[in-house]
């Protein structure tokens, strides 16, 4: 047998048995390999188990006359204490009215889902005065109200509901960083109320004087 026969034998068989280990590991590997992927409901499973997923639609609503409020914030969802942030779900039914307030420590970007709405936004200016914002909003814009801003918005349809995603700068529950217009009436005497609105006190007797969060309300009452 010349050199070149001897080497291609050679090579052969190192490539047999190569080629035989590798059908041999695969063999192996595909033993202690799922066959199958792993089911929705098992995925879902896993995914609920993440301290960084927060399922925003599924959670329990807080249910007014006029709509309902969905949050993740710090109190529901942990990850998010110390990070100044915090998210809604936001729908107003037709007549819906998130009630005129302000929030006195954290602004808001409204993400518009679907629906239009009417808002309204008063705040102080570099001149002095004060400027009175209306307009209307609809599917996919973005409406930022700045902190300390007297704002509200409603459901301007009356044959759909108005969603909306709302992000705060503040990890706090909405309702601890909210002012209503109700609790502000409440929190001055009528005497002062009155003298202010250059009216009668009596012209004030109709206001409600059980404070409570309202956050939403309708304007079919």
């Amino acid at each position: 047998m010349n050199r070149r026969t001897a080497l291609g034998t050679g090579a052969a068989a190192l490539g047999g048995a190569a080629l035989g280990a590798g059908l041999t590991a695969a063999a192996a590997c595909a033993e202690t390999t799922p066959n199958a992927l792993p089911s929705a409901s098992e995925i879902d499973a896993n995914l609920n188990k993440s301290p960084h997923l927060f399922h925003l639609t599924a959670a329990d609503p807080d249910r007014y006359d006029g709509g309902t409020l969905q949050g993740a914030h710090e109190q529901n969802f942990p990850v998010l204490a110390g990070q100044n942030g915090a998210a809604y779900f936001v729908r107003l039914e037709p007549g819906g009215v998130r009630e005129p307030h302000w929030h006195p420590t954290a602004w808001e970007l409204n993400y518009h889902i679907s629906g239009t709405a009417k808002w309204t936004l008063l705040g102080t200016h570099p001149d002095g005065s004060y400027h009175t914002d209306v307009f209307e909003a609809h599917a996919g814009d973005l409406v930022f109200a700045p902190q300390g801003f007297f704002h509200y918005f409603e459901n301007a349809r009356t044959d759909a509901p108005l969603e909306l995603l709302i992000v705060f700068n503040t990890s706090a529950p909405e309702t601890s960083d909210d002012i209503g217009l109700l609790a502000a009436l409440n929190a001055i005497p009528r005497e002062v109320t009155a003298t202010g609105l250059g009216v009668p006190v009596s012209a004030l007797a109709s206001i409600p004087t059980e404070i409570k969060p309202i956050v939403i309300t309708t304007s079919r009452h």
